[in-house]
């Protein structure tokens, strides 16, 4: 089992098709560092209630926050809102 984090912890994110890895600082989203780093992903109500930044999660395990995603899918940890969520591991794989 992969080591886990405290929420809020600072986490990496890797990003599988774009072969890059970024830090999430505490206090900022996934889609705020991905933004800040010039990566274009589709998002709309950044609260976790509309699915529209639903990312494939490669591995490690999200920290779900959103309210969209049933608990069977949170339960299954293979996809995440990037909008709200964070990680419970010290880095998150993604489909991006």
């Amino acid at each position: 089992m992969s080591e886990t984090i405290n929420p809020g912890d600072r986490f990496d994110v890797h990003l599988q098709r774009g072969g890059r890895t970024l830090t999430v600082p505490p206090g900022e989203s996934i889609l705020d560092i991905l933004l800040d780093n010039g990566i274009d992903v589709a998002f709309s109500c950044s609260d976790g209630i509309c699915g529209t930044c639903e990312t494939k999660v490669i591995e490690g395990i999200p920290d779900h926050r959103d309210s969209f995603l049933s608990d069977e899918d949170k339960a299954e940890n293979s996809k995440i809102m990037i909008c709200c969520s964070r990680s419970k591991t010290p880095v998150l794989t993604l489909d991006i």
